[in-house]
């Protein structure tokens, strides 16, 4: 090569360079004037349509025949109105930032619970997929959502014109909006930055918006975008999403009626939701498999065998099974993170076996019977020794009523909030085995009684318990002191408010069954504070921890273990033999307290054993009166099959003191016993004496208590027949 030829080589690659630099340059202007071209044009076909809907309308009508050419000209007049709003649309466009994340912009956030054991058990908020490329799903699939919603997708650029004179002539024979204009491009810059608001100003910006994807992203990647955001019904966003919720599968192992039925939902989800609208969504899904033989996609024996066969919902509706519980750990989560801009997937605390145990239990114990007696509604929630709600029921039906009963009602807890009461009593210094009358009382003017309306006269404080006397918990209180009682309530994580009054010793405040039921927890944690939680851990999608639950190395005492332990001496009474006897466990100790509220307006159960606290409450929303329904009835049965199930499995542990107690009655019958015995060792010891050692006059033995003249003595037989009677007796006391 020549050193000429060599500097017009060099010449030549300057000019390439600069005119490819004014190219580069030039490109945001160029694809400015092509956005604006692209959405004049489209407005000129929003005019066009409406100008020859307009025409017909004149041509139809006789009385305007008169002067059409008037008409004609103001709808020209119209469309070039239209035209020029599209130029100036131009001036003030919306334009995303460059770095945008498709993935993400404009999507809400979806929240995916999951229990203990990492199953997913709902999804609150929005539901997605995991993100599924075309190359993982069956042609047809593609072929479906493309034949129906954009058939020329891959020979346009945005916006197809075609398209729209198409769907303007269809809708025009039809008389009605029958098809849409928009293509996937535009659907998919809908979904990503734009409302559903119907406008003129909203259609011109969608347009510019498309042209925009379209210089940006490839067909594929559109497609993929718009497969995987588009929304499809029932809270499904994406073809992964839809198809789990739909039909409990992936994505890629659709069937070609199934898929036809996805393609159908975009043109109006919540209308044609399968669940909802099954036949709607089927007569829907036909047209696309027709549109798949117009395309010529799909051969019409595939599509006649598909009609034929019509897709099989299977839909994954858990969340009426564990409605409540989601409801209630999102509250929680909200706590600690505030609103969702993300997806996050919480790990809770709950354990699905039992919860379903739990709704089953409700449902079969809460029968005709139940109802008869006026109990509608009951509500449970469980906690294990560390403290996670493990079950939580609040009403016998979610789909009915979504108000959560074990954390949202307040209602009074009756006796429930007596175990209360005599820790501020245990503390003050008293014992089981502290004596008190059951009798009238008189508390300024306030004269409670009991539940049988009679009194007992001298009574310890373990049968106080067990019986639930409401005379003793009175004196109890007024003997500590009320303030006395509401400061160990606060200990135990009461909340609610609390007046000192002296109707406080039976449980009149209003608190809620979690609250409750959480306060019994230290009982069963040897004095030890528990936090009750619902959430183990919050991550995002992508696995970053966001939150954990700490365990607290040192959980604070409020109670010292003797206290803890001499409580539940008092509550295993209430069970073994008091009014809680229908939640006996048999072998396994568990400890608890009844609970019913005045005109038998609420019932409660709440115990515990090693293992598991739960509580129970049983009522009306109404707050109606029920027909004798007390703690130890429905809510002492629900308790004890619920806690049977629970400890399927477990090993049977002791608790710390729970062994029954020695009555006053008892202490009664066993001294006359031994009474008794020691006479009668006294009189085996004179008999044998005497035969032994002759009667001898001044013998100290032989004196008043013994004569020899009485020979029933001697042998040790009572003298009369009463006394025989009685000994028998207690001969019998002592061998039971």
């Amino acid at each position: 090569m020549t050193q000429k030829q060599k500097n017009q080589s060099k010449t030549g690659h300057k000019a390439r360079n600069k005119a490819k630099g004014l190219l580069l340059a030039a490109k945001p202007w160029w694809d400015d004037f092509w956005r604006g071209v692209a959405v004049t044009l489209h407005a000129l076909g929003l005019g066009l349509f409406w100008l020859g809907k307009q025409i017909i309308h004149v041509i139809v009508t006789p009385r305007l025949w008169v002067r059409p050419s008037l008409f004609v000209s103001s709808y020209i007049f119209i469309g070039a109105y239209i035209a020029t709003f599209g130029i100036l649309q131009l001036t003030r466009t919306y334009t995303p930032p460059e770095d945008a994340d498709f993935w993400k912009v404009n999507r809400p956030a979806s929240i995916t619970l999951l229990d203990r054991d990492g199953n997913e058990i709902g999804v609150r908020g929005s539901h997605y997929g995991d993100p599924v490329a075309l190359d993982e799903l069956p042609p047809f699939v593609i072929d479906a959502f493309v034949a129906t919603e954009d058939r020329r997708f891959y020979r346009h650029h945005g916006l197809d014109p075609r398209g729209l004179a198409r769907a303007a002539l269809t809708n025009i024979k039809a008389g009605r909006m029958r098809e849409g204009a928009s293509t996937i491009t535009q659907q998919l810059a809908r979904n990503l930055f734009l409302t559903s608001e119907r406008s003129l100003d909203r259609k011109l910006l969608e347009a510019h918006l498309a042209i925009w994807l379209e210089n940006r992203l490839s067909k594929d990647e559109i497609l993929t975008l718009y497969l995987n955001r588009i929304y499809l019904g029932s809270g499904a966003y994406g073809i992964e999403a839809a198809s789990n919720f739909y039909f409990s599968k992936p994505a890629k192992e659709l069937t070609l009626s199934e898929a036809a039925m996805l393609a159908a939902l975009p043109k109006a989800p919540s209308t044609l939701s399968p669940v909802s609208n099954f036949d709607g969504a089927l007569t829907r899904s036909w047209e696309v498999l027709d549109n798949l033989v117009e395309a010529a996609v799909i051969d019409p024996e595939m599509v006649a065998l598909a009609k034929v066969n019509p897709p099989v919902l299977d839909p994954k509706i858990a969340d009426n099974d564990f409605g409540y519980f989601l409801d209630y750990a999102l509250i929680q989560a909200k706590k600690i993170l505030g609103e969702f801009d993300s997806d996050i997937v919480i790990t809770t605390t709950l354990d699905s076996a039992l919860q379903k145990k739990a709704e089953e239990t409700i449902t079969a114990i809460l029968d005709e019977d139940a109802l008869a007696l006026g109990a509608e509604q009951a509500a449970l929630i469980a906690y294990n020794e560390k403290g996670d709600v493990i079950a939580l029921v609040g009403g016998k039906s979610y789909e009915e009523s979504q108000f959560n009963r074990a954390t949202q009602a307040k209602r009074q807890p009756g006796s429930a909030f007596k175990p209360i009461v005599y820790l501020a009593a245990i503390e003050y210094g008293l014992t089981p085995r502290s004596l008190f009358i059951d009798q009238e009382v008189d508390v300024d003017g306030w004269q409670p009684t009991n539940y049988s309306n009679t009194y007992q006269g001298p009574v310890r404080l373990a049968e106080a318990m067990a019986k639930s006397i409401n005379t003793v918990a009175v004196q109890v209180t007024e003997m500590v002191g009320r303030d006395t009682i509401i400061e160990a309530a606060k200990r135990l994580g009461i909340k609610s408010q609390m007046r000192s009054h002296p109707s406080i010793a039976l449980g009149t405040m209003e608190v809620t069954l979690d609250e409750l039921t959480s306060a019994y927890l230290p009982f069963a944690r040897q004095g030890r504070a528990a936090q009750p939680h619902v959430i183990a851990q919050i991550a995002g999608r992508d696995g970053t921890m966001i939150y954990e639950m700490a365990e607290e190395p040192d959980p604070e005492r409020i109670m010292t273990p003797q206290t803890s332990k001499t409580m539940n001496h008092l509550l295993f009474q209430v069970i073994h033999g008091g009014t809680g006897r229908r939640a006996n466990l048999g072998r396994r100790p568990a400890v608890g307290k009844t609970g019913t509220t005045n005109d038998w307006r609420d019932a409660w159960f709440v115990g515990y054993t090693a293992q598991i606290t739960a509580g129970v409450w049983v009522g009306n929303d109404e707050n109606t009166e029920m027909d004798h329904v007390t703690g130890g009835s429905f809510p002492a049965v629900i308790w004890h099959d619920f806690m049977l199930a629970a400890h399927e499995g477990l090993p049977v542990k002791a608790i710390p003191g729970a062994k029954p107690a020695v009555s006053e009655a008892a202490d009664q019958r066993l001294a006359s016993f031994y009474g008794n015995l020691e006479r009668d060792f006294s009189d085996l010891l004179y008999t044998a004496y005497a035969s032994d050692y002759p009667y001898q006059e001044g013998d100290p033995l032989f004196d008043d208590t013994y004569q020899p003249n009485q020979p029933d003595q001697v042998k040790g037989r009572p003298a009369n027949e009463d006394d025989k009677k009685k000994r028998r007796r207690w001969f019998r006391f002592g061998r039971d």
